[in-house]
């Protein structure tokens, strides 16, 4: 309040250059000269970039002023990358390209989050392959539409509709116009256009140069085939040419080298209690553990921050043990377990989960630790509950036109259609269930009585007749039955 008050900061963007008396050698520094702090002497606002030089304090010196050498020393200085972005600084880069407006940064930047095109390290926006992905796509077949210029000219033509200086709707003819004909143009492309396409704009990244100087689209399994960019079911992936003889996959962001490293011929010990072999394998997801071979062997993935080449057959076993139990709930008697799960470490007691804050907590809380972050857990409240997270969008049921998911509960996947929710048999993949199945168990589900018959659609229905509530009719008209009888049918 009291800095708003005061004057403004006088601020001169100054370069230092300092020459020896023999001409030579010199130093420079460039930063900034406080002629007058005004506000700044109470207030300043906080850096995201303290290390920036071009922001440095410089004191204030007079030309052809002799500088006198008080220590000296010879530092190596390499030359970083600018640091990535925060919310304040994309917000202000966005204000100086004249993207959104201050109403629209906020869901903006919720946005990238929620979608997961970018993850938050030490609040800076890290990319996410994701968002790699959708900005190759963008920018080799929308250029147009995601160039700065174009999104800043928009939204000056509509604070012009705003104003009441441009129609609405010859905006709207004009953008959709070139907007229809482009999307047209995409959509005749082939999908191994748009890989080739987005291999080329995204091969830096996903196949960085290696240290051998060798190629580094080579495939680390067979040597003959060529590494590219691949769709699946559960998205995109990096595989290799020569499938289905080379079955060599990683993830985008996994480099080779690393992925070489546990192709699957990785074997960390025997178990003792049931002699089988404890492999270290690679999917398409990550690295993780099996237990023995077979058609549907034990397997665990490597929680976030364990890595690959630190696994042994101690950590192998430890997880492949999961969940564990931890004891008897004093109160109730009933078991309480501990495991990982899709959102991190937990405990587990009578359908009430907990989160822990390390994975290593997980093979190391006892009972009375548990006990209390249950208790933290209820003390808190879930209050209002609201649809669990969608894993697949499987359509809309034929009878009623009403959307079919596939939600991820307390207790594990399951079919949701209005208010009936049909289990997934289980050892079945919630992704391979097809719209017919969902159907199916749903109609199975409301014959056992869990759930409301589908209603037919609206556009299907029968529609009711009105009834219209009219005065009491006159005595003189009770003498006429067939009147009023012929009245009310109408």
């Amino acid at each position: 309040m009291i800095a708003s008050q005061m004057e403004a900061a006088r601020i001169e963007r100054t370069t230092i250059e300092l020459e020896s008396g023999d001409g030579q050698s010199g130093l420079r520094a460039s930063g900034q000269v406080v002629l007058f702090d005004g506000y700044l002497a109470v207030y300043e606002e906080g850096r995201d970039d303290a290390d920036d030089e071009e922001s440095g304090r410089l004191p204030q010196v007079k030309d052809g002023a002799d500088a006198r050498v008080i220590d000296s020393r010879a530092d190596q200085h390499f030359t970083e990358p600018p640091p990535r972005y925060s919310e304040a600084s994309l917000v202000k880069k966005m204000e100086e390209l004249g993207i959104g407006r201050p109403s629209t940064y906020a869901s903006i930047l919720t946005v990238l989050r929620d979608r997961a095109y970018v993850r938050m390290d030490k609040n800076r926006f890290i990319p996410e392959d994701k968002g790699r992905l959708v900005t190759a796509f963008l920018e080799q077949f929308f250029r147009k539409y995601v160039q700065y210029d174009f999104t800043a000219a928009l939204e000056e033509k509509l604070d012009l509709v705003s104003a009441g200086e441009l129609n609405w709707k010859v905006l709207l003819r004009e953008f959709w116009d070139d907007f229809h004909g482009a999307v047209g143009e995409i959509a005749e492309l082939r999908v191994t256009n748009v890989l080739d396409a987005l291999n080329i704009a995204l091969g830096p990244h996903i196949f960085p140069p290696k240290a051998d100087g060798s190629d580094p689209r080579g495939c680390p399994t067979c040597g003959a085939g060529q590494l590219s960019l691949k769709t699946g079911k559960f998205g995109a992936f990096i595989g290799c040419s020569n499938y289905p003889e080379c079955r060599f996959t990683r993830q985008i962001a996994q480099s080779d080298d690393d992925a070489a490293q546990d192709t699957g011929d990785r074997e960390l010990g025997i178990d003792p209690d049931s002699g089988l072999t404890v492999f270290l394998k690679a999917g398409r997801f990550g690295p993780y553990v099996q237990l023995g071979e077979g058609d549907k062997p034990k397997r665990s993935s490597l929680p976030k921050g364990w890595s690959a080449p630190d696994m042994d057959l101690e950590k192998g076993l430890r997880l492949l043990h999961l969940p564990r139990a931890v004891g008897l709930h004093p109160e109730d008697s009933l078991m309480i377990t501990a495991g990982i799960g899709r959102f991190g470490p937990f405990v587990l007691h009578n359908g009430v989960y907990a989160n822990l804050p390390s994975v290593d907590e997980v093979f190391e809380v006892g009972l009375n630790r548990a006990v209390a972050v249950l208790a933290e857990k209820k003390a808190g409240g879930r209050g209002g509950r609201g649809e669990s997270a969608a894993l697949k969008d499987l359509g809309t049921h034929p009878v009623d036109g009403a959307s079919i998911k596939i939600l991820s509960g307390r207790f594990g996947p399951y079919i949701k259609h209005g208010s009936t929710n049909a289990n997934i048999p289980k050892g079945s993949d919630p992704q391979e269930i097809t719209l017919e199945e969902a159907i199916q168990l749903i109609a199975d589900r409301v014959a056992k009585g869990g759930g409301k018959k589908p209603a037919k659609a609206k556009a299907a229905a029968k529609p009711k007749s009105a009834t219209v509530k009219k005065p009491p009719a006159k005595k003189a008209a009770a003498k006429k039955p067939v009147a009023k009888k012929t009245a009310a049918k109408a």
